[in-house]
């Protein structure tokens, strides 16, 4: 692997794991030379977390300082700071690179830093669900995991630029008789419904638990006793579903995957992401014959008047579980955007 220029720091924070590479600029864009995982229970911060790493792969440095850094995390950033939303851990980019020596650091939300990932994603890192007719460079990412994220990239004076949302926290809005009795059932748990109360891997055991509360669905001895015995609720209903082993999970996963599309729709539709709308998270590439059966894009084109511009719009499905990180990588070689570009 050859690359040029300076390393530059990446990282992928999550609230169970932290994702930290060394990178630098390949023929292509960002390539990783070094990289680690690590339990984020096992630090009481990310400094803590950064010095290991860098101790492991001093190597790899081969004498060289690293200059910039990108992170991307699981909680809103606002200005450079973060609290993560599933991590004791707030950080502040002033104080880790006073920590580090390190004179750039910046922090993306995690979406945001898998947008910038898709330039660098072609081949088996994607499933297509539909190839469409892109247009422009707008694109948006969606991705249903513990929670929902998503973000928009676009093009600025002929660099990729993302844009970070909170798109979850939307309402949700239910599409017909059975979605309306499925959020009074939500808001009677929780009052206010976002959408990433059903489109997420709780909202799947949402689905599921509605249909078997309300009697719409038997729950099976053996299927009951299966779910008692795990915390993955979700892998438990999604796995039984693809198996077509029971109803209830068939016709559970079947209405989150058309909630999904749902989504991915008016995602595209409020920016108008003619260059495509892709599907990330953990959750994407586990049901991805449920994405295939056709009931995602009747969903995401189900828009009335505009059904026909969907239509142009690909789909297609990130496969690559590093797309966070390698987004973060290529963000930090993107030296004029930071504070002291060069």
């Amino acid at each position: 692997m050859s690359v040029a220029g300076p390393l530059v720091l990446a990282g992928d924070v999550g609230g169970t794991k932290v994702n930290i590479a060394l990178a630098g600029a390949g023929e292509a864009g960002a390539e990783l030379v070094a990289e680690s995982r690590y339990e984020s229970a096992d630090h009481d911060s990310l400094v803590s977390v950064v010095r290991t790493f860098l101790r492991a792969h001093e190597s790899a440095l081969g004498g060289r300082r690293v200059e910039r850094a990108c992170f991307g995390v699981a909680g809103p950033v606002v200005g450079d700071e973060s609290i993560l939303t599933n991590l004791p851990w707030s950080v502040d980019a002033d104080a880790l690179e006073r920590d580090l020596g390190i004179r750039d650091i910046l922090f993306l939300n995690d979406l945001e830093a898998t947008a910038y990932g898709l330039t660098l994603l072609a081949g088996d890192r994607l499933a297509t669900l539909h190839a469409g007719r892109p247009r422009g460079s707008t694109r948006a990412v969606i991705a249903a995991g513990t929670g929902l994220g998503a973000a928009i990239l676009s093009e600025a004076e002929g660099l990729p630029r993302a844009l970070p949302t909170e798109a979850g926290h939307v309402d949700f809005a239910p599409r017909d008789e059975e979605e309306d009795a499925f959020l009074a059932w939500l808001r009677a748990r929780h009052g206010r419904v976002s959408v990433e109360r059903v489109v997420s891997g709780p909202g799947l055991v949402a689905v599921y638990e509605f249909l078997r509360d309300s009697g719409r669905r038997d729950e099976p001895a053996w299927l009951a006793e299966r779910l008692a015995a795990t915390e993955d609720k979700g892998e438990v209903i999604s796995a039984a579903a693809l198996a077509g082993e029971v109803a209830i999970c068939e016709e559970a996963l079947a209405r989150f995957v058309s909630a999904y599309g749902a989504a991915s729709g008016n995602l595209a539709l409020s920016c108008l992401s003619m260059g495509g709308l892709y599907v990330g998270g953990g959750i994407a590439p586990d049901i991805l014959p449920a994405l295939r059966d056709g009931r995602f894009r009747a969903a995401f084109l189900e828009k009335g008047r505009m059904r026909e511009i969907l239509a142009d719009v690909p789909i297609r499905v990130i496969l690559e579980p590093r797309a966070a990180l390698l987004g973060a990588a290529q963000r930090a070689l993107m030296a004029r955007f930071f504070r002291t570009a060069e």
